[in-house]
C-alpha cells in the first residue's frame, strides 16, 4: 500500500498571472502557501483483476482508458500504470471547489502515489511540471500553473512564470518572526459556496487571448499587487501587506462579475469591520474562502461564526507532496508496469 499527501494553499499576491494565456507574453509573478489541509491518495494491490477507483464516485474498470475521471485517466496514461489488480482512493480534508487548488494537489498527490508503484522518484518541479502537462496540454483546462507547483513543493513560495513555460520559484525570504505572525493571523472562514475553478477563470483566459485591453491591464496590476506583497512581507510590514489584500480584492472583483455576489460582500465588510485589517476570497472566486488579516481573531472569529461562516484553522506546510506510507508491491502481485517513455 502507498498513501500519498498533498497541501492545499492560498494565495498571497499576485494570483491570475500564473495561467498561460498571460504569462506567455508578459511573465507572471505570485506569492503563496502551502497549508497542513491535504489532499490524501491510497493506492493498493489486490488480486482482483479489474480496477476500482473511489473518490466521490467509485469506478470499476478493466483499462486505463475506461477511467472517468480525467485526471486519474491522463495520470495513469503518464506514467505508465495498467489498472489490472489497482485499488486508488482519494480523500481531502475540504471540499473541492472551495478555492484552494483542490485540483492541483489532488493530481501532484496521485502521480507521486504512481511513481512509487512505479518504484519512481521524480523531483518535485517535475511532478509539478507533468501535473501542469495534464492538466493545461492533455484536459485543456483555463487553469494556470500555481496550484500544481505550491501544493508540490510547499512552503511560502515565490513563484515567476516564464514567457517560454519555465518556473521559477523561492522561499519567501521573510523572517521566522514573520512568518509566524502571519501564520497566526490569516483566518479562513468558509462561504458554505462551491464552484468550478474551470468555470470563472475561462472568461479570464478568453478575454486575455483576446488581447482585451482591461483585462490585461488589470492582471498588471495584480501582478505588482504580488511584488508589493512579497516586499512587505519580507520587510515585515504585515499591516502594509494587509491593505494589499483589501487592493488585490477590489481588482479582482473587476475582472468578473461571477467573482462575487452580495452576500459575500456582506461578509467581506463584516469582516473589516470586526477586526479584519485586510481580506479577499481565496481562489478563482464565485465561492470557497474569505481569508482575513486580524489582529484581533477572537473578534473577528466571533463575528464571522455569528454570521453562518466556518473557521477553518491551517498552519503552513513546509513539506509539499510526499509519500507518507509505502511499500513496493510484492512481484507476485505486480503485473509488469512499463515506465513511462
Amino acid at each position: 500500500m502507498i498513501i500519498t499527501r498533498s497541501p492545499l494553499r492560498i494565495s498571497l499576491g499576485g494570483g491570475g498571472t500564473d495561467l498561460p494565456s498571460y504569462y506567455r507574453d508578459n511573465t507572471g509573478f505570485l506569492v503563496a502557501a502551502a497549508i497542513d489541509r491535504h489532499v490524501h491518495i491510497v493506492i493498493n494491490r489486490s488480486i482482483l483483476p479489474e480496477m476500482i477507483l473511489k473518490y466521490s464516485q467509485t469506478e470499476r474498470v478493466t483499462d486505463v482508458s475506461q477511467i472517468q475521471h480525467p485526471l486519474v485517466r491522463e495520470a495513469m496514461q503518464l506514467v505508465g500504470v495498467p489498472a489490472e489488480g489497482l485499488e486508488i482512493a482519494a480523500m481531502a480534508d475540504i471540499p473541492a471547489g472551495t478555492g484552494l487548488g483542490s485540483s492541483g494537489s489532488f493530481c501532484t498527490a496521485l502521480l507521486r502515489a504512481l511513481h512509487a508503484l512505479n518504484n519512481g522518484n521524480p523531483s518535485s518541479a517535475e511532478i509539478a511540471e507533468q501535473a501542469c502537462h495534464i492538466e493545461i496540454e492533455r484536459l485543456k483546462e483555463p487553469v494556470g500553473k500555481q496550484d500544481q507547483f505550491i501544493a508540490a513543493v510547499g512552503g511560502v513560495t515565490c513563484f515567476r512564470f516564464n514567457p517560454d513555460g519555465h518556473v521559477e520559484y523561492w522561499p519567501l525570504r521573510a523572517s521566522s518572526d514573520t512568518l509566524r505572525k502571519l501564520e497566526q493571523n490569516l483566518l479562513l472562514f468558509f462561504t458554505g459556496y462551491t464552484r468550478s475553478a474551470s468555470e470563472v477563470l475561462r472568461e479570464q483566459d478568453t478575454k486575455t487571448k483576446a488581447a482585451d485591453k482591461s483585462m490585461i491591464d488589470n492582471l498588471h496590476f495584480i501582478k505588482d499587487i504580488g511584488v508589493k506583497s512579497k516586499e512587505a512581507m519580507e520587510s515585515g510590514d504585515l499591516r502594509g501587506f494587509a491593505e494589499l489584500m483589501n487592493v488585490h480584492w477590489r481588482w479582482k472583483k473587476k475582472r468578473s462579475g461571477n467573482m462575487s455576489n452580495s452576500r459575500i460582500d456582506e461578509w467581506y465588510e463584516l469582516g473589516m469591520q470586526n477586526g479584519g485589517l485586510g481580506g479577499k476570497l481565496i481562489g478563482a472566486g464565485g465561492g470557497g474562502f474569505l481569508m482575513f488579516y486580524t489582529e484581533d481573531a477572537d473578534r473577528l472569529t466571533a463575528a464571522m461564526t455569528e454570521a453562518g461562516l466556518q473557521n477553518v484553522p491551517f498552519r503552513f506546510d513546509f513539506e509539499g507532496t510526499r509519500v507518507v506510507a509505502g511499500a513496493t508491491p510484492s512481484p507476485a502481485l505486480r503485473p509488469a508496469i512499463r515506465r513511462a517513455a
